[in-house]
């Protein structure tokens, strides 16, 4: 046998060994400081190898009272006997987690340099992000245009990956219609928007629409993937009417926080009121659960919303300029218009799953909408 061989089957040997990585989610109880948990990070590594695990580093926020570890281990019952035993401080909650996306959202995975140069190192640094979400929805769908908007999507990228960078910003994520970019601090976030915006006034083209959100949040919570509550709340504001640029409650308090408490006045910049929030956040995860059902209707808006007709359509017309059918046919069609940019379903296919009765329905909408059947859209994609 050759040493090449020796050493692929090493590899394929390591690459199917190597555990899973989790972060895990702390609530700090009052008085406890980020020494303190330097000193329960040191005592979980010293015992760590009795329990197949490898701690990677941590994050810990004094003022949220939050702390976040991560750490290679074999499954989620090994980190709660860990920690069990070095400090008995059991974590609230634990996901498994990509160690590539927790560098994109956050910077790291490993403990950063002591630059005290003490005994223990000390990090006192939070895993709070604030999340921006940016989405390019394609209005009119012409032959003589799709040259000319796919052309000015490539330039654009480029120029917001630049600006995000000069503000401090990381970029987590981009496909062809949509970014998603953490930062630390909402000012640079909201400022990165706004160049972004003047950007997309001077390069991109009047049938594109264009929308922001802005929201806030820690990596771990009740849902499944890291910063996935963020994550939904910031694509939830790109649907909103007023403004191009829209913040949750929480991210204006901050940036008018970082900013002497200046009241945030800024054009096209557009904070939602809390129970606008609330409301919307309500709204789509109920249509999450309910969009792919061709039966689903206003009705069942009204029902599972607790609001009556009149009061589900005055609230949503301010928010999001649409009734609650005009809405569900909208999200539908997005969500078309995504499966046939993929390519991987025919027609009607597309149409059953996102919730369109007839393939005839789906294509009578798509054209009202987008002023081109789907079946010539697919042709014009092609060509």
């Amino acid at each position: 046998m050759t040493a090449s061989y020796y050493f692929f089957k090493l590899v394929s040997y390591l690459k199917n060994y190597s555990m899973p990585i989790y972060m895990d989610f702390h609530d700090l109880p009052d008085g406890v400081t980020a020494k303190d948990v330097a000193e329960m990070h040191q005592a979980d590594l010293k015992i760590e190898h009795k329990y197949n695990c490898r701690g990677l580093t941590y994050w810990c926020d004094e003022s949220r009272r939050t702390g976040f570890c991560l750490i290679e281990a074999p499954n989620e019952q090994a980190i709660k006997e860990l920690h069990e035993q070095s400090h008995g401080a059991v974590p609230q909650r634990i996901i498994e987690v990509n160690d590539t996306l927790v560098e994109s959202f956050l910077g790291r995975i490993e403990d950063p340099e002591n630059t005290q140069n003490t005994e223990l190192n000390i990090i006192n640094d939070s895993a709070f992000r604030i999340l921006m979400v940016i989405h390019l929805k394609k209005k009119i769908l012409r032959t003589e245009n799709i040259g000319t908007l796919n052309a000015a999507i490539r330039g654009y990228k480029k120029s917001v990956i630049n600006i995000i960078s000069k503000h401090k910003g990381r970029m987590v994520k981009q496909e062809s219609d949509s970014f998603l970019m953490s930062f630390t601090s909402a000012t640079n976030a909201v400022e990165s928007a706004i160049k972004i915006q003047e950007l997309h006034n001077c390069v991109i083209t009047p049938d594109l629409d264009f929308k922001i959100g802005i929201s806030a949040g820690i990596p771990v919570t009740n849902k499944e993937s890291i910063f996935e509550d963020t994550i939904k709340k910031a694509e939830y504001l790109t649907y909103v009417t007023n403004g191009n640029i829209i913040l949750t409650p929480e991210v204006k308090d901050l940036y008018e926080s970082e900013n002497q408490n200046n009241p945030i006045n800024i054009k096209d910049v557009f904070p939602l009121r809390t129970i606008d929030m609330d409301f919307l956040v309500n709204l789509f995860e109920y249509t999450e659960h309910a969009w792919t059902h061709s039966n689903t209707s206003a009705i069942d808006y009204n029902k599972n919303l607790g609001l009556s007709k009149s009061k589900l359509y005055r609230t949503m017309m301010p928010i999001l300029g649409k009734s609650p059918n005009g809405f569900l046919k909208d999200f539908r069609l997005n969500k078309a218009l995504q499966l046939l940019d993929k390519q991987n379903a025919n027609i009607s296919e597309i149409a059953y799953k996102t919730g369109f009765s007839s393939p005839a329905y789906f294509s009578k909408c798509f054209q009202e909408v987008y002023g081109i059947l789907p079946s010539n859209y697919i042709k014009l994609k092609s060509a």
